[in-house]
């Protein structure tokens, strides 16, 4: 079931339900290198249900320029990307024009990420209930979560430079 809100093209905070963050560092599978990731997603909580905010979420990145499904952006050549991200103080703040969420990163994030100069951000159009704010969520979960095939093709993919105030 779908809204006329999101038939048309246009959606609301409410149907994208409690947006999330959660990052992890780790070997990028065609470089061998460490890399920073995060993945930004949806509870599937939102006022019209999980389907509804699975479309939202694909209109909301796709006004920010992420494509659902299509390539990784890189917004060091993407001038005008609303996608920013500040590592400051041990945490990463993630802001687009409908979501902004600040999440304390572990040590060897921040090494990889202070070391690559870049972040790889997976923007997750499928909801993750299971990863609740406050609740555990262990590697294995992570990883069949992001791991999936099916999250990575429906998901938008950005590479962001990391930023600073210093």
């Amino acid at each position: 079931m779908t809204s006329p809100q999101t038939a048309t093209g246009t959606f609301t905070q409410a149907q994208l339900g409690t947006l999330t963050l959660i990052g992890w560092s780790g070997e990028h599978p065609h470089g061998g290198h460490d890399v920073a990731f995060l993945l930004a997603y949806s509870l599937g909580d939102g006022s019209e249900g999980p389907a509804v905010g699975e479309a939202a979420m694909r209109i909301a990145l796709g006004r920010c320029g992420l494509p659902a499904g299509g390539a990784p952006v890189r917004a060091v050549e993407t001038p005008g990307l609303p996608v920013k991200l500040l590592v400051q103080a041990g945490q990463a703040v993630l802001t687009l024009p409908h979501f902004t969420a600040q999440y304390p990163v572990p040590p060897q994030w921040l090494a990889a990420a202070d070391k690559q100069g870049e972040v790889h951000a997976m923007f997750a159009t499928r909801p993750w209930p299971q990863g609740a704010p406050g609740l555990p969520v262990g590697e294995e979960e992570l990883r069949l979560f992001a791991g999936d095939p099916e999250v990575i093709a429906s998901s938008a993919h950005c590479v962001l430079p990391v930023r600073s105030l210093g």
